[in-house]
């Protein structure tokens, strides 16, 4: 933005600095006309003596000449704008200067207009420049008037009337290069705000177009005059062209012309289409007393009833934390008390049974109690790049040297290109080392092994990085596969609900997505979509570990 803010900007004062030059150059070509007409006018005789007629008129010529080139070469002398004023004012100077020569008698016509030269070059110029070609054009205004002088042939223009001409350029320059640094600042002053009036205007346009609150903007006439993208999604997607909101949404359109005569609004939720999310109106003129235009809120009840569950179980969270705190010591001491007693060689049969029935719930409540405490302290995603081929080969050979998985089969399907993702490699642990081990306890037939693969690959050419964990077991029942991801929720009585849960909180802290797809044919397949970190190389085909 900001660079586009720059080349904006640089884009304005071109179109001005071109402006200017442009008007200068005719104003040039003017000059020259008017030197011609001095010299070549026979009305001038009566009331100009020219003492040089033939230098005069070629001066004239050449000047206009040289006046129109500089006209169609506007542009090329903006590539080098103080070099090229500088130059042009040289030779306005000169040509002013001949043409008083070649003419006789004191006339101030030609050096009035030469000061209107003088100060627009300042006005373009460094203050230094500017009133050192002020003094060049001084100079040659003095020259004719003291030459004339020296060889006592001056008529009617004295030196002291060219000096205070020259004193005057000098004065003019100064104060034109102040007011056009002035006008350069204040310019680029104007400029930089009106870009970032622009900008911030865009700015709050993205804002309210990307808001999860539908936004509508009606006029008096039930008109709208703008929407967003949630406002239109949440009253049915209609066709652009359809800009009546009565037509639209007849129920807001009511609830509208209700509060505009009341000044009431209607708290129940209301679906404003077929098949979009209940919302609550809410409405707010642009000025008090004025209801030219209206705004019109529109909250999802969704949204609502997900934030007030998402406090719920963060207060849930947090007391579970504190009670399983509370509970830990004493179960280590109800374990460390039954381990003691298993280790007694007196004790029956009956007995041993009951204190394994112990150990193993024991076990079974420090699992829930690790799994709460992991869900309260957990910390906070550190990203990084990495390689998804090389990490899901990786993983599945430290997950084969870490745990004993007899004949159940565990392998890794990727692709040979590269697929790089931004994702914390110690919570992608953490989630797929769950994923496989819930495939090999559950994905699998009675009787026979496991099959589970890791796959590591795209989901389009240009799509993310997928990582997918894939079992030939049952697979999972529509119904069960619609809760799987809530907490506390498990189908196993050894289960804590809390795994695929977190699961998914882990994926979400690193921008990722975790979600369950049913498997033609049978089995399962829970799908990690992470964000893409690089640009994608060539196509190659798949090989397998």
């Amino acid at each position: 933005m900001t660079d586009r803010r720059a080349r904006r900007a640089d884009d304005v004062s071109g179109d001005i600095t071109r402006r200017e030059l442009v008007f200068f150059n005719l104003y040039r070509l003017l000059e020259s006309v008017v030197y011609i007409g001095l010299v070549f006018s026979p009305l001038a005789v009566d009331w100009i003596k020219i003492s040089h007629s033939q230098m005069g008129r070629v001066v004239a010529l050449i000047y206009c000449a040289v006046a129109a080139i500089l006209l169609i070469s506007t542009e090329r002398m903006r590539k080098n704008l103080s070099a090229s004023i500088g130059l042009a004012l040289a030779l306005d100077a000169i040509a002013a200067s001949l043409i008083l020569f070649s003419i006789s008698g004191g006339h101030s016509s030609i050096p009035m207009m030469l000061m209107v030269n003088v100060g627009v070059c300042a006005l373009l110029l460094p203050f230094r420049q500017s009133v050192a070609l002020a003094g060049l054009a001084a100079i040659g205004v003095m020259a004719p008037p003291i030459y004339a002088y020296v060889n006592e042939s001056a008529v009617d223009r004295s030196v002291l009337e060219a000096t205070l001409f020259g004193i005057a350029y000098i004065a003019v320059a100064a104060l034109c290069s102040h007011l056009g640094r002035q006008m350069r600042e204040t310019e680029a002053l104007a400029e930089q705000r009106g870009v970032d009036l622009l900008n911030l205007e865009q700015v709050n346009d993205l804002i309210i177009r990307r808001m999860k609150t539908g936004v509508l903007l009606v006029d008096d006439a039930n008109h709208i005059l703008r929407i967003n993208e949630s406002a239109w999604h949440l009253i049915g997607n209609p066709s652009p062209n359809e800009r009546d909101l009565g037509q639209v949404a007849a129920e807001l359109s009511r609830r509208l012309y209700h509060w505009r005569n009341s000044g009431r609004i209607d708290q129940n939720p209301v679906a404003l289409a077929a098949d979009v999310p209940e919302v609550i109106p809410r409405f707010s003129r642009m000025a008090p007393n004025d209801d030219t235009h209206i705004l019109i809120f529109l909250d999802d009840t969704s949204l609502l009833s997900r934030r007030a569950e998402e406090m719920t179980l963060a207060s849930l969270g947090r007391l579970s934390a504190s009670i399983a705190h509370e509970i830990r010591n004493p179960l280590a001491a109800i374990r460390y008390s039954a381990q003691l007693l298993a280790e007694s060689e007196s004790m029956e049969e009956e007995d041993r049974r009951l204190v394994d029935i112990v150990n193993n719930h024991c076990t079974r409540a420090n699992e829930v109690i690790e799994n709460i405490l992991q869900l309260s302290r957990r910390e906070r995603s550190r990203p990084e790049s990495i390689d998804v081929n090389a990490w899901a080969l990786n993983f599945v050979e430290e997950y084969k040297q870490n745990n004993d998985i007899g004949q159940d089969h565990l392998r890794a399907i990727t692709q040979n290109r590269q697929i790089e993702a931004m994702v914390d490699p110690q919570h992608l642990q953490q989630v797929v080392w769950n994923l496989v081990q819930n495939a090999i306890r559950y994905g699998r037939e009675p009787g026979a092994v496991a099959r589970v693969v890791v796959v590591a690959r795209l989901a389009t050419d240009k799509g993310p990085p997928l990582i997918e964990v894939v079992d030939r077991g049952p697979g999972i029942p529509a119904k069960v596969a619609a809760q799987i991801f809530d907490p506390f929720y498990t189908t196993s009585e050894y289960g804590t609900g809390l795994g695929l849960y977190l699961a998914r909180q882990m994926c979400e802290s690193s921008q990722a997505t975790l979600e369950y797809v049913p498997v033609a044919g049978g089995g399962a397949c829970f799908r990690i979509t992470l964000s893409p970190a690089a640009s994608l190389v060539s196509r190659s085909p798949a090989h397998t570990a």
